[in-house]
């Protein structure tokens, strides 16, 4: 099989306060390792959104102490227990946004969206060729340094994927990543 066009994967997790919360993604009906033939997925890009999981217009906001809050979000491999490092051979994604404290007095608590920064701390998109996988679930997690005033919140991604057939090539990619 040639590489496929690109197909999209979505996920979200809710977050409640300071817990770190996970969700498994469900992969078994993309890859398909046998023995005689393999399909592998190779993730190229993913984009993360951050909505009050009450009401995606309302604004997720912080006014507690200062320097402000983290909401971070990571995909792995596999399942976790918590926030992760790059150095765990899991990890496919990570990404943060900012939440500065609301002392410019914004009304109503509402954080101006030029006041927040999102980082994406590792992306497939980063690496020449994406970034391929082949389990049969992965995990997207999430969490923050502090509780959000405005109350709990989701975390969701969209994965941009094709699918492709192992080789000798691709396969010993994987071998030397160990996930």
């Amino acid at each position: 099989m040639a590489k496929s066009d690109s197909f999209f994967i979505r996920a979200i997790v809710p977050v409640s306060g300071v817990t770190y919360a996970q969700t498994e993604i469900d992969l078994g009906s993309f890859v398909n390792l046998g023995v005689s033939k393999s399909t592998l997925l190779r993730i190229h890009n993913i984009e993360a959104s951050y909505t009050d999981n009450s009401d995606i217009s309302s604004v997720i906001y912080y006014d507690g102490a200062i320097p402000g809050s983290l909401l971070s979000w990571q995909v792995t491999t596999q399942t976790q227990s918590a926030l992760v490092t790059a150095d765990d051979k899991s990890v496919v994604a990570r990404g943060t946004r900012y939440q500065p404290v609301n002392s410019a007095g914004y009304s109503g608590g509402a954080l101006s969206p030029l006041t927040t920064s999102q980082v994406d701390d590792i992306n497939p998109s980063s690496w020449r060729n994406g970034y391929l996988v082949a389990v049969d679930s992965m995990f997207l997690g999430a969490d923050s340094s502090a509780t959000m005033d405005s109350g709990d919140f989701d975390v969701s991604i969209i994965m941009e994927c094709t699918l492709e057939t192992a080789t000798q090539a691709s396969s010993t990619a994987l071998a030397l990543s160990q996930q």
